[in-house]
This record gives structure tokens, sequence and C-alpha cells, in this order.
């Protein structure tokens, strides 16, 4: 039976572009069997993934409605993304609106004369009481464009059993992409690229078979019969992923170096984290977000588990099913320790409560030393649970235990997990109360390096910490970006010489002592710090020039950096932790 014959209660949408160069998506929607002398229309306030309000509604211009007739129906708007409909009896509806689809990233909606990319959580209304029922999609696009898409789909049509697989099920429509497909444990994988690029087949059906068998494995369990990777390749560096249950969109460039080294290695870690979540956050998901509220904040304080676990694991199963060596997986290791150590907000808001503020500032820098990152302090939580687990219950359990625990008895029984239920669960697989655990270090203030230490002599690691090799992070306490041949304060360690000196975040330092700088800063701070101990910086402020003394100090150690290797004094029952630690899923 064709899946688009009509039915009795159905929701409809008409997608289309009249003018490509104007970003305008344009959208009908069909509401049927409407027996209500008003209909709610609601658009989402945010999008699963990115725990922050979007808004979307902002984009939306000149909604109309009219009746089975085409006549003109009156609505008023009831709140920033509500729209309430005089239906006057009618037993159809049809909304027509356009949508401003200019933002191209992994989150977004965009059209353009190349494609129609659209994430419908941004984009297509629904009716709340509806939401339940399919909702079917007709896309009105050139013919020889194709569809990557998780939806059923035939020819130009799309449907969906509900809107909540609707809105968690992006496409992307366009001449040009590229589709690979490869079966792992009976279940078929799609990778489709869209965008300039030359992918080697052969090269990422090897390493993408490899950790997708990883992490079936690591949960015995799979919940789709196929899962779609869509890729939007853009020539400009870009990193940005958004999770779905079978599916993700990877924004990732540049283009040219997609397949070399670091770059390609940073690829497959964005790869490996977002297969993760569709297990862990699409299906094991906190109780605060079971069901998703479209229309308001989700708080939870569990974002090192949804988003620090899947962190660590998008690296780890990395190395354990051998896809990268150590030496990458180490180097990423050390990354999440540096940004810690350089995070002065960790002295101030817990990651517990850290999750909970994700939605008032959680992607931009937001007011210095306020809070942590949840994905990297959250990895680190994840690391040292996963070696105490393994401690306290003689190496029988890790954090793959309590993983699998909560897709068995969360996901599989219908619920959301709390905070106490993750503190149980990790107290269970450690077979002792890991309660004070996440009271000292997820929902409390306790410095994370003595555990951290510990937890990697467990493993016969060593974490070396060393002090920055630049002058201007060792001894002033500054970190800067390069901003043509000057440097931009992005970072001021409190109580350093920079921090008493008045120097600002966001001040341009353009000069020193009088010289201006050709990428040459730490040269002259070192000059002036060997000549006379003290050096006067330029440094440009709301468009002033201020001239700011600083004193050149002859010790300083305010960035640190982290180095990650074997112990050399590592006993035999610790080498043979790690190796248990690193132990293949399968």
């Amino acid at each position: 039976m064709c899946i688009f014959v009509q039915r009795k209660r159905m929701m409809q949408y008409k997608l289309y572009i009249k003018n490509s160069s104007s970003h305008y998506l344009y959208i009908d929607v069909i509401i049927s069997n409407i027996d209500t002398r008003e209909l709610t229309l609601q658009l989402p306030a945010w999008r699963p993934g990115r725990y922050e309000l979007g808004n979307f509604s902002k984009n939306i211009k000149k909604v109309d409605a009219f009746d089975a007739e085409g006549k003109p129906l009156s609505y008023k708007k009831t709140s920033k993304d509500t729209w309430v409909i005089q239906t006057q009896g009618s037993k159809q509806v049809t909304i027509t609106y356009s949508y401003y689809a200019s933002e191209l990233n992994a989150g977004s909606t965009y059209v353009d004369e190349n494609q129609m990319y659209v994430n419908p959580c941004n984009c297509l209304m629904y009716v709340p009481e509806k939401m339940q029922e399919p909702h079917y999609l007709t896309l009105e696009i050139p013919k020889n464009y194709n569809i990557a898409t998780s939806l059923k789909k035939e020819e130009n049509k799309l449907s969906a059993s509900s809107y909540e697989e609707l809105a968690d099920s992006p496409f992307i429509c366009a001449e040009t992409i590229k589709t690979y497909s490869l079966t792992v444990q009976n279940t078929l994988f799609y990778l489709h690229f869209n965008g300039e690029c030359n992918p080697e087949e052969k090269t990422l059906l090897a390493d993408f078979s490899k950790f997708i068998e990883e992490q079936i494995s690591f949960f015995e369990k799979v919940h789709f019969s196929e899962y779609h990777f869509l890729f939007q390749i853009l020539p400009q560096k870009f990193h940005h992923g958004v999770e779905h249950t079978q599916n993700t969109v990877i924004a990732f460039g540049p283009a040219y170096h997609l397949m070399h080294g670091d770059v390609y290695n940073e690829f497959l870690g964005l790869c490996c984290h977002e297969l993760f979540h569709t297990w862990n956050i699409k299906t094991i998901r906190p109780a605060e977000m079971f069901p998703y509220h479209y229309t308001k904040e989700n708080y939870a304080r569990t974002g090192f588990v949804y988003e620090g676990i899947t962190t660590y694991y998008g690296d780890k199963l990395l190395l354990t099913s051998g896809v990268t060596c150590e030496e990458t997986y180490f180097r990423s290791f050390e990354s999440r320790l540096t940004k810690h150590l350089h995070s002065f907000g960790r002295y101030n808001l817990s990651v517990g409560d850290s999750s909970f503020d994700n939605w008032l500032d959680g992607y931009v820098p937001g007011a210095p030393y306020r809070k942590t990152n949840i994905y990297d302090e959250g990895c680190l939580i994840a690391f040292m649970l996963d070696v105490l687990i393994m401690k306290h219950s003689a190496n029988q359990n890790n954090l793959q235990t309590v993983m699998k625990n909560l897709y068995e008895l969360f996901y599989k029984k219908n619920k959301g997990y709390t905070e106490q239920d993750i503190s149980d669960l990790c107290s269970a697989a450690a077979t002792t109360d890991m309660q004070s655990f996440f009271t000292n270090y997820v929902y409390g203030l306790e410095a994370y390096e003595p555990l951290l230490h510990e937890c990697a002599q467990y493993l016969g690691l060593a974490l070396h910490k060393q002090a920055s090799i630049s002058f201007h992070e060792k001894y002033l306490g500054i970190k800067a970006i390069d901003v043509a041949h000057h440097k931009k304060v992005s970072m001021v360690a409190p109580y350093s010489p920079a921090w008493k000196a008045k120097i600002a975040i966001n001040d341009e330092i353009i000069a020193v002592t009088n010289f201006t700088l050709k990428n040459d800063l730490d040269a002259w701070l070192r000059y002036f710090s060997e000549k006379e101990k003290k050096c006067v910086l330029t440094v440009v402020r709301n468009n002033q020039l201020l001239q700011i003394p600083i004193s050149l100090p002859e010790e300083g150690d305010f960035f640190y950096t982290y180095c990650v290797d074997f112990n050399r004094k590592a006993n035999l029952f610790e080498k043979e932790n790690y190796t248990l630690w690193k132990k293949s899923a399968k």
C-alpha cells in the first residue's frame, strides 16, 4: 500500500522555494478533519541536541490561514511561537508562511540555488493535539535532486509516524549528494556527502565499520534498522554535529583536508560522538526530557551524562575499535585536561549546575569565570567514573556496565533517569557507595587533579603538568588569539600580572613599549624581560588607545598544559588494568 494515501486524520506539509537567493523556504501546512472552532499551531522554541532556546519563530515571515474553499481565516498570535486560528467551522485549514533559511550548520535550515536542507524542528509548525498522528511532506524540488533522509520516502514525498519523528529527521535535497553504504551486524548505515569533497570510500567504510561495530557491541542492542550520516562538507574550517535517533547531521570542514591527518581524526571523532548519542540522549534520556518539551527549557543537571559520557566514549571507542592509535587518543585527552585547567569557572559553578545553566549561555563564552563546559568537564568525570568502578569492583565492571543498565532499565521501560538513578547505578557497578563522588565532583567544586592522577596511575599512565611555552601565558597570565599582526586577549588569569595591571578580555595588544607588533608579542616581551623587567603595552579598548605599564616577572606559571603517557614505573597489575580498560567491547 502506498504510504502517502489520504488518511482520515493527518498533517500535510508542502515545501518549496520561490527565489533561492532570498534564502526563504516557503511552507504550506494542510490540516484535515478539524472539529473545533479554534486551532492552535505551535513552533518549537528549541531543538533537542542544543540546550538553549532557539526562538525559531524570529525567522517566520507572513503567516496566512485559509479554509477549505481558500477563504481567509482570522488568527491571533498568543505567544512568541503560538498561533490560534479561528476555523469558522471549516474541516480543513491551510496555513502558509515562509522561513528565512540562511544559516548553514548541523542544526539549521538552509536553502540556496544548490540545495534544500531542512531541520523540521526549526521551521515546521505542529498542532499539539495531532502530534501522535502521521505527518506527510511534499517537496517541490528539481527532478535531478537526490534526497538524503532517514524518513520513509517515495519520490519527492516523505512521511513520519508522528511529529516527534519528523522533528528528529532532518533531510538534504541536492543534485550532487554522494552516498555510500555499509552493513554492520545486520544493520544498514548510509553516508551521505553534500558539498565539494572527495571522500576516499575504501578508507571511510573501513573506519566507520570498525567504530560502528564497537558501539553496537558496547550496548549489545540496536533500536533502529538503518542509520544515516548526513554530511554538510564546507570549504572553511567547521566542526558541528547534531544527534538524532536514526541519523545525524555533521557540518565539517575544510573540505580539502577532510581525509588528511588530524582533520580526518577530528572528523571521525565527531562521527563517533554523534552515533553514540543515538543511545545516550536519544533513547537513554533524563527524566526532565522524557518526553521532550518543545515549547520551553528542559532543565537538567545531568549534562555530564548525556554530553560528558558521550564525549568520553566518542574518543575512547575510536581507540578500542582500532580506528585510532594511543598517541591520537592521548592528544585528545590532553586537550580535555588542558581546557579543564584553563577553565576558572570550575572554582565557581559545578558541572551539574553548569548543565542547568547551559540554557542561559551554554554556547557562547558568557560571563568570564562563571561556569564550566559540560563536554570537557563531563568527559573527565566519565573517565574517573570508568576507572573508579573498575577499581572498586576488582575490574569486574566499568562505566559501560552503567550505560548498558541505563539502556535496559530506563529506555526499554519507557522512562527517563534521575540524578539519583545515575549515582545508584554507579554505586551498584562499583559495589560501593559512590554518592560522595557525585557530591564532591559533579555537584560540588572539589578539585579534580588529585583524583585524575590517582585514576591515571591505576591504569599505569602518568599525567605531566607542564607550564605553557608562551611567555604571555606563562608569565603574564594572558591567553590571546591572533588578529592580523596583533593579539586579542581572550582570557586573563585571576591575580596574574596582567590581571593586576588591569588588562581586560577583548583588549587588542598592538605594541610593546612603542614597537608595533608583527606577530612577535612573545619576542618583545622576552627582550624587555631580560632588559628591564617591565614594559608598556599599547592596547585598543573600545576604539581607544591605552598605555598600560606591566611588570615582567622572572617566575610564573599561570597557564599549564598536560601531557599523558605511560608510567615507566608502572607495575604489572597497573599494566593489566590498562589492557582491560582498553579492551574492545566486541
